[in-house]
């Protein structure tokens, strides 16, 4: 194939570039693009992930595209406008309900390909919420980024969906090579364990990460541990609740309040952030994934299996399609305390040997399905389609 027939840019818009799925996965097909002579382009807000980007390869536009503001939307798609002719943008790629809205008018104006990736399970208690929501649905690709949400797509907004359009899963991936549990020095290990205030670890370290919020189930976490003291009749191990509570004081509080409530004050620990998450990986020996409502994705058993851990997670969402159960992790009846306290007693009494079994099978498991170089083939290889 000759250089130039292989160029296109594409254009991504996304609200923020923080830390979360959609961000990150944005952030790797932009880089991905110029390996492959394409043009990358992304349009955002602002956000943490923008230091990281390599101004060299992608050209970067700051526009107020968070905003839900409709007259804010129409400023946008009339700026997009200009921005698709200037670079001659082919593709124009949403990842977002409210630029999706000025990214379809700039792409039907301009007659460009237009993409959308379905991150989650948008709420949608009115008509009105569900039509707002459908502009993931009026593109010439919807991208669902997983089983369960091309399930969602299909069962809720069967009226928005036309026979021309193409849908499809891409499987969300992660950074394999980061998160390895091969790369981590030991007195790394020992120096997060010390920030953590475990002075020295003879005990198993249960981690449940996620930002704290009613839904990922830290209350249903907390319950659990109580009961799986309750049953061994000491305390046999560490738990960690990390994960910052985004203004959501009032819940953390309840948090403390319930853990103090079981006497868990010694044993569990409220950490806000950790800059590193494969080490925090690497120094527990269980992660939980306690979400009572069903995660898109779910990148915490995703990473927990490429560092070789054990996870845990509700059977429920992404989960479903990210652990083979019984084999690279457990999956526990979602919302249940009891399912959750027994999982984790069970895995308790697994032997040394079992357990490093199924951390190889985990990372066999992601790097087979779920890594970030397939996700960016994947969805290179789509825009080419589109184009042709």
């Amino acid at each position: 194939m000759s250089k130039m027939a292989s160029e296109f840019n594409v254009l991504q818009v996304i609200p923020k570039l923080g830390y979360g799925g959609a961000e990150t996965g944005c952030y790797d097909i932009a880089h991905y693009l110029p390996e492959n002579n394409c043009g990358s382009y992304i349009v955002t807000s602002g956000g943490p992930l923008l230091k990281f980007i390599d101004k060299k390869k992608v050209k970067l536009i700051r526009l107020p595209v968070q905003s839900k503001n409709p007259l804010l939307i129409l400023i946008n798609a009339i700026i997009l406008i200009f921005i698709i002719l200037i670079f001659r943008i082919s593709i124009v790629h949403a990842r977002s309900r409210a630029p999706a809205w000025s990214c379809l008018l700039a792409a039907k104006f301009t007659g460009r390909k237009y993409v959308t990736t379905f991150h989650g399970t948008y709420n949608f208690k009115s008509n009105l919420k569900k039509f707002y929501n459908s502009v993931m649905l009026r593109s010439d690709l919807i991208i669902a980024g997983s089983n369960f949400i091309f399930s969602h797509i299909q069962e809720n907004y069967s009226k928005y969906l036309k026979f021309k359009n193409k849908m499809l899963v891409i499987f969300r991936g992660i950074n394999v090579d980061y998160f390895d549990p091969t790369t981590k020095l030991e007195k790394e290990e020992g120096e997060l364990l010390k920030s953590w205030g475990i002075k020295k670890k003879n005990q198993k370290i249960i981690l449940l990460p996620g930002r704290l919020t009613s839904w990922k189930g830290q209350e249903l976490f907390i319950e659990a541990i109580n009961k799986v003291n309750i049953e061994l009749g000491y305390q046999a191990f560490h738990a960690i609740i990390l994960g910052s509570d985004q203004g959501r004081e009032l819940y953390k509080k309840k948090l403390i309040r319930l853990s103090e409530q079981h006497r868990l004050t010694n044993q569990l620990k409220f950490i806000d952030h950790c800059k590193d998450m494969a080490l925090a990986y690497k120094v527990s020996d269980i992660i939980i994934s306690s979400s009572i409502e069903p995660e898109a994705f779910g990148r915490v058993a995703v990473e927990a299996q490429s560092m070789e851990k054990i996870i845990i997670a509700s059977n429920i969402g992404g989960s479903r399609e990210t652990i083979e159960d019984e084999k690279t992790g457990f999956l526990f009846e979602s919302g249940n305390s009891s399912s959750l306290s027994k999982t984790i007693l069970r895995v308790l009494n697994i032997d040394e040997s079992t357990l490093k079994t199924m951390g190889i099978e985990g990372r066999k498991n992601i790097k087979k399905k779920f890594n970030v170089e397939k996700m960016c083939f994947s969805t290179y290889s789509e825009y080419k389609k589109l184009l042709n």
